[in-house]
């Protein structure tokens, strides 16, 4: 290992997706355009979610966790981006940088989490309908999100603590719109073996954990949506898990797209773009996939302005 510079670093520069003055303007419009409506989006569902009396139920419990974790993710990532656009500067101090990948990672898990969650809920509600208030009790609930909490904090701080060990040089521009993890280890002039095995394994088996239990949900419950004799019952039982499983398939294919891609590939300016998927583009979509066809969440958000239900 290399120890001839164990002196910390005090910022660190983010480049952003371009670095040409002329592209900027359009760039912060965008980012806050995305952002605003994603904050907005995801706070009526939460507003619907605890307004209404009927959507007190499961489901929309996760679904609430889901828009409050999805409001924190877009949070910790894009206003600091558009900050350093509107102050024409590149810099997050170390402190700042270490402490936005802690939260980012603490809000992706949850999202990871909260969608295998949503998955069994779904999974009880069909194959098992009649027990299905004594099985997804309020109890087992909350017990259920204060799980996933603390996996979450956990793992973000694994992953933050190990980032403290490392040492960096002269080379500080992270080519990314925020404090990536592996674009941050690529940095480090010590050895990043470490790191790189907790990356690439403890966050990619969790990943793979969580959706595999996903993808076993769906199984069982596309096998008893198959035993059902009517073609109405079995457009219902899976129209209730459209929403999630669209949700689903974004989050993931996005997500572990980045991971796998950046695997092969090694490419630092690819991944930015692409992670913009995942952080912003998925937390902005997932209000309207759950409340376009949702004739409840329609009913609620009328409610909620005054309409008539």
């Amino acid at each position: 290992m290399d120890t001839k510079n164990n002196t910390r670093i005090s910022e660190f520069l983010l480049l952003g997706f371009s670095e040409d003055p002329g592209l900027q303007p359009l760039i912060f419009g965008l980012f806050l355009s995305m952002y605003l409506v994603t904050v907005l989006g995801n706070l009526l569902i939460i507003l619907a979610t605890v307004s209404d009396a009927h959507l007190h139920t499961p489901m929309y419990f996760f679904l609430s966790n889901l828009s409050f974790v999805d409001i924190c993710l877009t949070s910790t990532t894009v206003p600091k981006m558009l900050v350093n656009i509107q102050t024409h500067s590149q810099a997050i101090t170390y402190a700042d940088c270490i402490t936005q990948m802690y939260f980012f990672f603490l809000f992706v898990e949850m999202d990871n989490f909260l969608l295998a969650v949503m998955a069994y809920d779904r999974f009880v509600a069909i194959c098992h309908p009649l027990h299905y208030t004594v099985i997804m009790n309020p109890q087992l609930c909350v017990l259920l999100v204060l799980v996933c909490w603390i996996l979450s904090v956990l793992h973000a701080l694994l992953h933050s603590l190990m980032v403290l060990w490392l040492s960096f040089c002269t080379d500080i521009e992270i080519p990314h719109f925020f404090c990536e993890l592996n674009q941050v280890i690529q940095l480090a002039c010590s050895d990043t073996f470490p790191n790189d095995l907790v990356v690439y394994f403890v966050t990619v088996l969790l990943a793979i954990t969580a959706l595999a239990s996903i993808l076993y949900s769906y199984y069982r419950i596309v096998s008893s949506i198959r035993t059902l004799s009517s073609a109405q019952g079995k457009y219902k039982a899976f129209s209730t898990c459209a929403s999630h499983l669209s949700v689903v398939s974004l989050f993931y294919c996005s997500g572990l797209g980045v991971y796998l891609s950046s695997v092969v590939t090694h490419s630092s300016h690819a991944s930015a773009p692409a992670s913009v998927m995942y952080t912003i583009v998925t937390p902005m979509l997932n209000p309207f996939i759950y409340s376009l066809r949702n004739q409840d969440v329609k009913r609620a958000l009328r409610s909620l302005f005054g309409g008539k239900v």
